[in-house]
Parts: C-alpha cells; sequence; structure tokens
C-alpha cells in the first residue's frame, strides 16, 4: 500500500538539507512512497502551501546549499497570524489529514525537535532528522551541516593568519554558537588559534591578555582569537545565572516578565560583546586588535563531502524507517550506525561541550588558552 509522506524543513538554513531530503525521497521511491513538501516550514503546514516531490525535482541538488523548500522559525503552537499570535496546532492537523499523511518528516535543530514533539502529542505520526551547524542536537554523533560550516569557519582562520602575521596583529574571529562551542572549539583546533572561547568554559579577560603578552615575549607578534558568539566573561556567566534563578523563583505574572525582559535585556547588550573583548585587549596587550564576524557566511555554499554522505545516510535511515512504520523518533547518527532516538529524548535539551572533551583535551596539549 502506497504511503503518503509529507516533508518540511524548519530553523535556520544549513548545507546538506537538500541532500538530506534527496536521500529520503529517492529512497522512499524505490519503496512506493509519495512525498509533498510544505513551504517554509510549519507555517506551509498550517498554510497548506504544497509543492510536489517527484524524482526530477531532487535532481542534482545533492550540491546545493539551503533548502529548495524554503525554511521560517514559525512555530505551530505560536505562529504569528494577521498580527496576533496563535496556536494553528488545529489547523495543522487538519492540513495533515486533508493530504491523508502517513507521517510528516521534519528536517530541523533544536526547536524543531520541540515543534515535531508537540505535533506528535496531537496525533501526527512524525520522524526528524538532525540539522545545525551548531552540532548541539542530543542523541547523535553530528548533525548535518556542521562539517561544512567546520570547514568554512577553519578556512577563514587560515586566511587571516597571513594578516595577522604581516601586520603583526591581534586577529579575533567570531563563530557562531549561542549556547554550545562545538564550532568555535573545532575550528579554532583546525585553524591553530592561540586562544579559544567557547560558552561552556567562562573566560577572565586577564587571562587572556597574559597569554598574548607571553607570546610577544618570546617573539611570536601575532594571535589568533576564536570566540563563539555565546562566549562569556565569568562575571557575565555569573549575572547570568542570577538572572536564570530569578526568572525561575519569580512569582506573579508581572514579577515573572520583569525577570525575562531583565534577561531578554542582558542578551540584547551581550551581541556585541566580540567588539568590546577585541578593544580591551588591545588597551590591555598594546597590539593593535582586529575583529571579524563570519555570520551567515557559515551557513551558506554547496555542503561539504562530509554533510553529504551524512545527509543521504541520514536520508536512506528516514525511508526506512517509515517503511516500518517507526514514529515519534529522530534518525540519529551512533558511531558507524544509525538509529532511531525517541523524540522525547532530544526535545529541550542541548549537547554541550564537555569539560572533559577529548578536543579540549588536545587543545590544551597544544598551549591553546582557552581564557582561565
Amino acid at each position: 500500500m502506497t504511503k503518503n509522506i509529507g516533508i518540511l524543513t524548519s530553523g535556520g538554513d544549513c548545507p546538506g538539507i537538500n541532500a538530506a531530503l534527496r536521500g529520503v525521497g529517492k529512497a522512499g521511491f524505490e519503496m512506493g512512497m509519495r512525498f509533498i513538501g510544505f513551504k517554509d516550514g510549519f507555517r506551509g503546514l498550517v498554510l497548506d502551501n504544497t509543492i510536489k516531490i517527484d524524482d526530477r525535482l531532487l535532481s542534482g541538488i545533492i550540491a546545493v546549499g539551503g533548502t529548495i523548500l524554503g525554511t521560517s522559525r514559525d512555530k505551530p503552537h505560536r505562529m504569528i497570524m494577521k498580527g496576533v499570535i496563535s496556536d494553528m496546532t488545529d489547523e495543522a492537523v487538519k492540513v495533515y489529514r486533508r493530504h491523508r499523511l502517513n507521517a510528516l518528516v521534519c528536517l530541523g535543530g533544536g526547536g524543531t525537535q520541540k515543534n515535531a514533539l508537540h505535533l506528535k502529542k496531537a496525533g501526527l505520526n512524525i520522524i526528524t532528522l538532525p540539522k545545525t551547524i551548531d552540532n548541539d542536537v542530543p542523541e547523535t554523533d553530528v548533525s548535518f551541516g556542521f562539517d561544512t560550516a567546520l570547514e568554512i569557519a577553519t578556512d577563514a582562520i587560515d586566511r587571516l593568519h597571513s594578516t595577522a602575521m604581516s601586520h603583526g596583529r591581534i586577529i579575533v574571529v567570531e563563530v557562531m554558537g549561542h549556547r554550545a562551542g562545538w564550532l568555535a572549539l573545532g575550528a579554532g583546533i583546525a585553524g591553530g588559534a592561540d586562544v579559544i572561547l567557547i560558552p561552556e568554559i567562562p573566560y577572565n579577560v586577564h587571562r587572556i591578555s597574559e597569554a598574548i603578552r607571553h607570546r610577544s615575549k618570546i617573539g611570536k607578534n601575532f594571535s589568533i582569537i576564536v570566540v563563539a558568539e555565546g562566549a562569556m566573561s565569568k562575571s557575565e556567566a555569573c549575572m547570568i545565572k542570577k538572572l536564570v534563578a530569578a526568572k525561575n523563583e519569580a512569582r506573579g505574572k508581572m514579577k515573572k516578565k520583569k525577570a525575562s525582559d531583565a534577561l531578554a535585556e542582558f542578551h540584547r547588550q551581550h551581541v556585541n560583546h566580540t567588539l568590546e573583548l577585541t578593544k580591551r585587549l588591545e588597551r590591555l596587550t598594546g597590539l593593535e586588535s582586529r575583529l571579524s564576524i563570519l555570520g551567515h557566511l557559515q551557513r551558506g555554499g554547496p555542503p561539504s563531502a562530509g554533510d553529504r554522505i551524512l545527509s543521504t545516510r541520514l536520508g536512506f535511515a528516514c525511508a526506512e524507517f517509515l517503511n516500518q512504520e517507526k514514529y515519534g523518533i529522530m534518525v540519529a547518527l551512533k558511531g558507524d550506525r544509525t538509529k532511531a532516538v525517541p523524540l522525547e529524548l532530544v526535545a529541550g535539551k542541548k549537547k554541550f561541550v564537555p569539560l572533559d572533551h577529548p578536543w579540549i583535551h588536545s587543545a590544551r596539549s597544544v598551549e591553546t588558552c582557552f581564557g582561565i
């Protein structure tokens, strides 16, 4: 019996999404499945904005970045419709039933996993695939998009080395990673950074300046500092702990709002922290300092060979689970195998860099400073 499968991509774009779509679709066609795509994430599901997915549409997209389906960060239960935040869960269920879908496949990161679990609880058959350049989706060794972003960030650091050496400068490179430092850590190691700052290890700016001055004393007139956008000083980390505790302990609507506003204001002010860090290091060391923010460059372009292979493997595994009617899961990579992980173990959680991770040990063994 033919299975009708819906598929969408949600959250931030990243390399490897199209390769994963191709993997699911082509493997599914061989198993007798039909696919319908929903444009622009969960908004497309709610609005019944569809595109037919056939072999011609999937042809040649393995090397294409972004997503042919489009994406958004909309949540089905908190969607802005005509200027009003509305719960559109029932409408999503109606569209699912209208197309007589057997299952819905959602490709996305942490937010997508939570939204997918919400729809599972609403009665839909759901399978997800993990994608994010931050590599912070739990219960999988790696998410597609990470390998490509790692290559891009490393290449940028390699290129910045030459200008840092030529001018005797401190070059600060900001990479993505709000709460998890996988990308900064990996790119910092691969790019030979002298200092790596990640959210999991709050730093002391004076320790960083000491490390840079030591390099100058032994004849090394430049330094490369790789900073995750979510990295914080020890004082900032202490402050955010207090703000989070105040939010959790707040009682009453007004007190909760005040605590939430204070936390939001902290994050707004923290956006420019890398620029402030760069200026401060220049003052403390006396060395000319420059900041380079890689931003969305890390998301763009064609996927690496590693991400194409990973996306294809996860896509094929997804088709197999669809054929077996194994729902309510995320398709994960564990070692050299793919496996089904219940969404309940994934949604609302983050995979942080463990402080005893081999990458951290390796970085320290080559005298990389973490600001502590």
